[in-house]
Formats: C-alpha cells, sequence, structure tokens
C-alpha cells in the first residue's frame, strides 16, 4: 500500500471531527484539539561507516498534555512523514484517556531504514534525536518510547544520551528500557497481550468460545508475535500471518490451514519481523502474496502492522466468515472501510482501545522508573488486565448505551476527558 495515497492525519481529523459533532464540541476546543499544540522538525548529521556525513530527518510531535506528559513512541522508518507523526500524536492521546491513564499524546519519528543502518550508526542516529529536543523532553513533560523498528537498545542509547548531557539519572525519561536498566517486567508482551484481552471481552459479548476461533494477523512484530501467543494460549488457531520482505521489497502471507507454530516462525524470523519465505516453504508453509491475508476463511482479523491497510481498495476481499476485527495497529482502517464493516457488522475494535496495552504498561514503566521500585511480572500483567478489561466494558456500556458503534465510542469518550481537561485548566 501507497502510503500517500491515504494521508493519516487526515483519517485522524475525520475521526476528531465526528466526535465533536456527537459531543457539540464549541468551535474554540475544536481548533485547540484538531491540531497538535507543538511539532518540531530537525535535521540529524551522522557520520557513516564509509566516513561520509548523512543527515536523517526527524520528528517529535506533542499533540496535547492537558491531562499529563504528553507520551508517545518513536518509529524509524524510510516512508515516515510529518502527517503520519501527526496523526498518531493525536491517536495517543486518545489512548491515553480511553485508558484513564494521567497522560497526553505525543509521536516521534526519524526517516531512515535500520535494515541498511550498523549499530553504531542507529546509535548515532538515537543520539542526535535526543540531542535535537532536549529541552522539550523529559520525565514530566514528554516521555518517549519505542515503535515500528526501534527497540530497547535503542531506547538505552537515548537514555544514556539524555542523562550524560543532564548530568542526573532519569530512568522515567524514556519507556521501553530493557528489563534491569529502569525497564518493567511485561512491557515487551503488554500491546499484543491486551490486542487479545480486549478480543477476549469481545468474544463474551458475542457469546463465542475462543477455542472455537480462527485468525489471521498482519505483521510478525512484536504487536503480532505477542498476540498470537496469548491467542493460542487462549485455545484460538492462527491460520495466517503476512509480514513485509525486505530483499523483495513486497509483502507475502504464510499460512497453515491446521494453525501456525509461532515459535517455529520466530526461528526463521529477523529482529523487524520479516520472515524468510524460503525456509517457511520449507516448513511446509504456504507463501502467498501479502495482501491475502485479509481474504481468509477466519473468524477475527487482526491488522498489527501500519496505518491505512484497510481501505476502500480492499475491504470487500474480507472473507464473509469474519465477525471481529482487532487494530493491533494505529489507525489500520480508514473512513470509507469503516463504513463498510459497520454496514457488514463485524465487530470492531478501535486501535484506541485495541493497542493501549502498550501505553498502559509504559505507564506502569514510568512509575516504577520513577519511585525506583519494581513490580513482578505477574503484577504487571495483572494490572495490565485489570486496565485493559476496564476499558473495553466502559466503551462497550457507553456504546450501548447511546446507540454508537466501539470506534465512535472509544473517541467520544477520548476526546470528552481531554476536552474537559482542558477546560478545567482554563485552556478553552
Amino acid at each position: 500500500m501507497n502510503r500517500s495515497v491515504y494521508n493519516p492525519f487526515q483519517t485522524a481529523q475525520a475521526q476528531f471531527d465526528h466526535a465533536a459533532d456527537l459531543l457539540e464540541l464549541d468551535q474554540g476546543a475544536r481548533d485547540l484539539l484538531r491540531n497538535p499544540m507543538k511539532e518540531f522538525h530537525f535535521s540529524i548529521p551522522v557520520r557513516m561507516d564509509n566516513g561520509r556525513i548523512k543527515v536523517f530527518r526527524g520528528f517529535r510531535v506533542q499533540h496535547n498534555h492537558a491531562r499529563g506528559p504528553a507520551k508517545g513512541g518513536i518509529r524509524f522508518h524510510p516512508q515516515e512523514t510529518i502527517d503520519t507523526v501527526r496523526a498518531l500524536s493525536m491517536w495517543m492521546t486518545w489512548k491515553t484517556a480511553v485508558a484513564d491513564l494521567p497522560l497526553g499524546g505525543g509521536k516521534g519519528g526519524v526517516v531512515c531504514d535500520p535494515h541498511n543502518l550498523s549499530p553504531r550508526e542507529q546509535e548515532q542516529i538515537c543520539r542526535g534525536w535526543v540531542r535535537q529536543v532536549l529541552k522539550n523532553v523529559g520525565p514530566y513533560s514528554d516521555i518517549p518510547a519505542p515503535d515500528i523498528m526501534t527497540n530497547t537498545q535503542h531506547m538505552l542509547w537515548m537514555l544514556d544520551e539524555y542523562e550524560a548531557i543532564q548530568g542526573e539519572h532519569f530512568p522515567g525519561f524514556i519507556t521501553g528500557k530493557p528489563v534491569g536498566m529502569g525497564g518493567s517486567q511485561g512491557r515487551t508482551e503488554a500491546t499484543g497481550y491486551g490486542v487479545m484481552i480486549a478480543v477476549r471481552e469481545a468474544l463474551k459479548e458475542l457469546s463465542v468460545n475462543p477455542e472455537n476461533t480462527t485468525a489471521s494477523v498482519q505483521g510478525f512484530g512484536n504487536v503480532s508475535r505477542y498476540a498470537i501467543e496469548l491467542f493460542q494460549q487462549m485455545g484460538g488457531t492462527v491460520t495466517c500471518v503476512s509480514c513485509w520482505d525486505q530483499i523483495d521489497q513486497t509483502s507475502y502471507a504464510f499460512r497453515k490451514k491446521d494453525g501456525i507454530n509461532l515459535d517455529e516462525l520466530l526461528s526463521i524470523a529477523d529482529p523487524f519481523g520479516g520472515i524468510i519465505k524460503e525456509k517457511a516453504a520449507d516448513l511446509n508453509y504456504e507463501v502467498l502474496p501479502g495482501s491475502t491475508w485479509m481474504e481468509q476463511e477466519v473468524d477475527i482479523l487482526v491488522p498489527a502492522a501500519l496505518e491505512n491497510q484497510l481501505n476502500a481498495d480492499n475491504i470487500k476481499n474480507i472473507n464473509s466468515r469474519v465477525k471481529l476485527i482487532a487494530e493491533g495497529a494505529n489507525g489500520p482502517t480508514t473512513p470509507d472501510a469503516d463504513q463498510f464493516i459497520n454496514k457488514k457488522n463485524i465487530f470492531l475494535i478501535p486501535d484506541l482501545l485495541a493497542n493501549a496495552g502498550g501505553v498502559t504498561v509504559s505507564y506502569f514503566e514510568q512509575v516504577q522508573s520513577n519511585m525506583n521500585y519494581f513490580w513482578e511480572k505477574e503484577e504487571v500483567l495483572g494490572k495490565l488486565d485489570v486496565k485493559m478489561t476496564s476499558a473495553f466494558i466502559a466503551v462497550s456500556d457507553f456504546a450501548k448505551a447511546n446507540k454508537l458503534n466501539m470506534r465512535e465510542a472509544a473517541n467520544v469518550i477520548a476526546v470528552s476527558r481531554t476536552a474537559d481537561a482542558c477546560r478545567n485548566r482554563g485552556w478553552i
């Protein structure tokens, strides 16, 4: 999918406009919440391993901090755009509000491809990113985290640069750190597990036993891997997984009708979520075009890759058996695809709710880092389950009471809570 065809920021603004209409927000509130409060564009010069200087474009967008410090990841992607980052920062504001966390929304990015960068070059990008935004981020103002193609090592390089300049320890500056270096137990699993906790609750509403369900998943990064793990623990069967092939610059889907073997696929995957297709074929997986992940005869679809993956061009390819879509990615569904999903009466768990597990445990990590006391994994995952279940029930109950779909309900709850915070502060 060409990411330029669908502008994610326009999608985010359209979703906001609809929620604002339902809430009958005044113009001042609309003007404040429809756009980021602050955004930063900058260049990061890096001396490459060949001795030449290459300049990378970086961004940090802070959408709103009325409810607390801005919170959101940093992604490395060769097709990163400022509008993508703007959209993601807005969605983070709503996501933290839906999860009822005392945080706002932010997002960052660098236009680069880690596949083609050495560890030293990646480290220089991380340290350069921190130097450019140093005065505008921190444990009580804006707390970054990992996102697509960034990991615990990148976060630790960023933390080290921040602390080296400040001359003090600030482990709460960034989340997604390695356990033992200020990271939280359960953070790696959090987003994927959160998706499946939401799926579990949705299946209860649909009166469906997870053991009788099948799923197809887009993406094989951190979110997808742990979503599959928990879904299989619930008794469900994943029959298809798709991912991007860096060598061929295209995507493939890998199918086993009797169920994929997660450990098997992990053994032939790269750190960025790519599965080696030749090795998959040797293990008797059907190797199909990447787009076929959503055409599978399954009960559940989990888009857990990039934004705008379910759109007007492909949404009609969804198999008629699908009864539930759980958005593990940020903004994977365009407004026109949303209309089709609603018309078909497919239960959709929106991204603001479905993938809120990551930011929830990031908040837990921030709290633990700031007080320098860390919880055991069982406690973290138990708290995650409570938060995700409470958020799902709140959105579901609101949707039923107000005759809204789940996305509308999540958006209205989020915008209402954020607008109230802005109003109480006297901003609007």
